[in-house]
């Protein structure tokens, strides 16, 4: 299957998870699993959450920020990733002065 997020629509979301700012987001949902390609702008944040039933892969495309991983922050750069497996929490955030660029896949186990 291929999802081409070049012909779907940006949806931009608000304090996204009860992060800072927006997310310019594009998102493809199968019913149980979510692939989406989002955007942060400077300053702005996904709130931190717990994967109860599932986990995330993110991967910063473009840009650099800081991912807080149970608590701990460390920073990730493009051309990296973060896993956080079932029952784990993350935030990412954008903490430079540019567009944080990513993909992620939330897989359900």
């Amino acid at each position: 299957m291929i999802i081409d997020f070049n012909s779907m629509d940006v949806v931009t979301i608000d304090n996204f998870k009860g992060g800072l700012k927006q997310i310019r987001t594009q998102m493809f949902f199968d019913g149980v699993n979510r692939i989406m390609h989002g955007t942060l702008e400077a300053g702005a944040s996904i709130g931190e959450h717990t994967h109860e039933i599932n986990s995330e892969v993110i991967f910063i495309l473009s840009g650099k920020g800081t991912i807080i991983e149970d608590g701990e922050a460390k920073p990730i750069v493009a051309g990296q990733c973060t896993y956080c497996p079932k029952g784990h929490r993350h935030s990412l955030v954008n903490s430079s002065s540019e567009d944080l660029d990513f993909y992620c896949v939330v897989a359900n186990q």
